[in-house]
């Protein structure tokens, strides 16, 4: 997304190993007949981010040889399996020197949230101070747009299973909420009974 002074990257977490679904690597789930990854990769293309960073971690080298990912960033993270936060800090390291502004962080187990949504919190971004979320009825949500003057904070508090929760709370005044509940669904593929979601 060039907003005439920069742009904004695609930023897929898709690394993790689905336990609770009994260790099926979430992005190599089957989403309309395709790897979920190579949905979720598509949402953010046809919103129009530029260029895409893909963190992979679990089944890594399957995900490679299944999915169709021509053109995209592939990061692998090692520490996968410490949770969402690793990959976050290793994708945002991956854009550095990239001349990316901005980072706009999706999660591969959101086939719910479309190129509408993703557009919406796109068009938020304002420079490199700028902290844009999805909300649904309010609430905050994915996607979340990060100006690069914000990844090194946030890489520093990003652990676990957290991602940039502690980051974003620190700065809640700052962040600019964009409503998507009318065009998109939160929901995550995390267990037996999501599986339903896909199609």
């Amino acid at each position: 997304m060039r907003d005439g002074q920069g742009n904004v990257a695609g930023l897929l977490l898709a690394a993790g190993g689905g336990r609770r679904l009994g260790g099926r690597p979430k992005a190599l789930l089957e989403h309309r007949g395709r790897p979920l990854v190579e949905h979720a990769v598509g949402v953010l293309r046809a919103a129009g981010c530029e260029g895409v960073h893909v963190v992979l971690g679990a089944a890594a080298e399957e995900v490679r040889e299944r999915a169709r990912l021509e053109g995209c960033v592939l990061v692998e993270n090692p520490g996968w399996a410490d949770g969402m936060g690793s990959s976050l800090r290793a994708g945002l390291d991956s854009l550095a020197g990239t001349g990316a502004r901005g980072a706009l962080v999706s999660l591969v187990d959101q086939p719910g949230i479309g190129p509408q949504a993703v557009r919406r919190v796109l068009a938020g971004f304002a420079g490199e101070d700028s902290l844009v979320s999805a909300a649904y009825d309010g609430v905050r949500g994915h996607p979340v747009l990060f100006g690069a003057a914000h990844w090194a904070g946030i890489a520093a508090t990003a652990t676990g299973d957290r991602g940039a929760r502690a980051y974003l709370k620190e700065h809640q005044e700052a962040i600019t909420l964009v409503e998507c509940g009318d065009v998109a669904r939160p929901y995550d593929i995390d267990t037996e009974a999501d599986l339903a979601h896909l199609q």
